[in-house]
């Protein structure tokens, strides 16, 4: 069997945060900033969570990068 490997390109467009979203970059951010505002511009700073519908795709092309479930630490409680 093949080995799974992660898209390069999707990896490099898409970030998972420590709570598994996946986040990408704002559109409409590269050139033209004079005549957007100021708040526009903040607004574009903010990195928007992917659609709902495509969280499953993108999670396949980033096979590699998927969140991993934290094991229960064997540390008692004091």
């Amino acid at each position: 069997m093949p080995k799974i490997r992660t898209n390069k390109t999707a990896a490099k467009r898409f970030k998972i945060t420590g709570t598994g979203k996946i986040t990408r970059r704002a559109s409409h951010n590269n050139h033209q900033f004079l005549h957007k505002s100021a708040a526009r511009k903040r607004r574009l700073e903010l990195e928007p969570v992917v659609f709902q519908g495509e969280q499953k795709r993108m999670r396949r092309l980033l096979v590699l990068g998927q969140v991993k479930e934290k094991a229960p630490s064997d540390v008692p409680a004091a």
